[in-house]
């Protein structure tokens, strides 16, 4: 469950910006879009946010950050080696944040217990680093971390809440990577459900970016099966059925004018998998069953039916989804659609969070959203991020029409067309 995100210095965001799914004041849809987990201390959170703003604001930033926090702590041990890039990038337009380090926190439960975890980065190594623990709803500062420039090292202080063999730990830390990564590498028990929560609860995304194989994965079997069917039709997409057939890769179905390096790439990456056939079974007038190859569907079909499966397995499992651009090539009604699975207990059994940036007015209503889920994002005259809720303009609750005001620009974060002129442009004025 995802608390608090703070970003800084990252790509168009200069100063810290924090987003919060943090439930404010107000009872209006207080027990479909709300929660309250059972952990000490606990305090409601929301199932759902809307990030809104003009195209280049920055929307898409405050996702990357958070899929570029979970890439480093997922993959600075185990996948980078000494002397690769650390995956960030500074502020660009101001010569003094471009040499200053990016920094992330965010704070979360898994397992029960919430955290506090961040790090600051440049490319070359991670400059600062922190985990607090809150087990019985007070903070535990296990360890931290601070890069010494005098000295040229970095300084751990570790408490004894922390159990392990830090020393060993730290000892093998490279400047690349973080104490939070290279421990769990090292079989480190106790930090497991921090660094779990980053390899298997947050789920950032970009709805293109997902292909078809793993709902047609599902499709395998009868009842997950069913599950999809029933997702689709209840989006009123009128397929009857789904057949996946497999066969084993063989390079001899390779064209011969294949490049030698594609050839070769591509036999080495696809040796041992199966490639799928997927056809989408609708029924007749009469009642007779005509498969349709997966590319004869629309664009918007395919795309649907590419997300069912992680959208089903994010409910069922209660994982934090972060997409960019969610209303790509979905109607509004879809959109909704999507968006109202996480607000019923009935579909979101296990509390999952959805966090969406979207031009999508359409939805932005008091009839979907409590006013604090929703978010803007602009820039201002230096080319910087800021990130602001709703909340921040005091709302009339179940009086207020959010998507006129919005568009009206009394909540900012629209985009400032000026005329065209294309005589002038010609003449060069």
């Amino acid at each position: 469950m995802l608390i608090e995100f703070t970003v800084k210095n990252y790509r168009s965001i200069k100063e810290r910006q924090s987003f919060s799914m943090v439930k404010a004041k107000g009872n209006e849809l207080e027990n479909t879009n709300s929660f309250l987990p059972e952990t000490p201390g606990s305090i409601a959170l929301l199932r759902s946010a809307a990030i809104y703003g003009a195209n280049a604001a920055g929307k898409s930033n405050i996702i990357r950050a958070m899929m570029d926090m979970e890439s480093i702590v997922r993959n600075s041990a185990s996948s980078q080696q000494e002397g690769d890039d650390i995956p960030v990038t500074p502020f660009l337009f101001s010569e003094t944040w471009a040499s200053e380090p990016t920094e992330f926190e965010i704070v979360f439960i898994s397992e029960g217990i919430r955290y506090q975890f961040g790090f600051c980065a440049n490319k070359a190594q991670i400059t600062e680093e922190w985990l607090i623990a809150y087990p019985k709803g007070r903070p535990q500062r296990w360890y931290s971390r601070a890069f010494n420039k005098n000295k040229n090292v970095s300084e751990y202080k570790f408490s004894d809440y922390l159990l392990g063999q830090k020393s060993v730990w730290q000892a093998a830390t490279r400047k690349n990577a973080l104490f939070l990564s290279t421990a769990i590498q090292l079989n480190s028990d106790q930090l497991k459900p921090v660094f779990n929560w980053f390899k298997e609860v947050l789920r950032p995304a970009n709805v293109g970016g997902w292909g078809p194989g793993f709902t047609a994965s599902l499709c395998d079997k009868e009842n997950t099966r069913a599950q999809v069917l029933e997702f689709l039709r209840a989006a009123d997409f009128d397929i009857h059925d789904i057949r996946i057939d497999k066969e084993k890769f063989d390079p001899d179905t390779l064209p011969d004018d294949f490049p030698a390096s594609v050839r070769e790439k591509l036999i080495k990456e696809m040796k041992g998998k199966e490639l799928i056939d997927i056809k989408t079974i609708h029924k007749t007038e009469s009642g007779s069953l005509i498969p349709l190859d997966f590319e004869e569907e629309s664009d918007g079909t395919q795309k649907f039916f590419s997300f069912a499966g992680p959208w089903l397995d994010v409910l069922k499992n209660g994982y934090v989804l972060v997409i960019d651009e969610l209303h790509d090539n979905l109607h509004p009604k879809m959109v909704q659609y999507l968006v109202s699975l996480f607000h019923s207990s009935k579909t979101n059994p296990k509390n999952a969070q959805l966090i969406f940036t979207t031009h999508e007015t359409w939805i932005l209503s008091q009839d979907n959203f409590r006013r604090d889920q929703i978010w803007f994002c602009e820039k201002d005259d230096q080319q910087a991020t800021s990130l602001y809720p709703l909340t921040d303009f005091s709302p009339r609750k179940d009086r207020e029409n959010i998507g006129l005001g919005y568009l009206s620009g009394r909540y900012g974060a629209l985009p400032f067309v000026r005329t065209f002129d294309l005589e002038a442009n010609k003449n060069g004025v």
